[in-house]
């Protein structure tokens, strides 16, 4: 077992643009942001996320689907590392993401997440 400590965690709440463009811009550039995203879990970064939908989403077909954003979790040194981190993101750079209502904040898990890849 390693004795390496533990980063501190970060939630980014990454709500996306309301525009009439918004879910178009999000799909354009979803497997760019996808492959990106398995690299930082490679990395033991991020740790946990996904994009979060309307109440009408749960059921609906694949295609049907309304995303309105992204809630992640990311292991960093510190808020500045992961804040470079969110604004290197593809969706960040595009405005998917509203860059007003972005929030990042350190946070205290009560619970367990997943084992870091490595």
């Amino acid at each position: 077992m390693s004795s390496t400590p533990s980063l501190p965690k970060f939630i980014v709440w990454a709500p996306d643009y309301a525009d009439e463009g918004a879910l178009q811009r999000r799909l354009a550039v979803r497997p760019a942001h996808l492959e990106n995203i398995k690299k930082l879990i490679s990395q033991g970064i991020l740790r946990l996320g996904g994009g979060f939908m309307t109440p009408e989403s749960v059921n609906a077909a694949a295609a049907d689907k309304k995303f309105l954003g992204s809630c992640i979790i990311y292991e960093g040194e510190n808020i500045d590392v992961v804040r470079k981190i969110v604004e290197d993101d593809i969706y960040y750079k595009t405005d998917v993401w509203d860059k007003e209502k972005l929030v990042i904040l350190p946070i205290a898990l009560a619970t367990d997440l997943p084992p870091a890849s490595s």
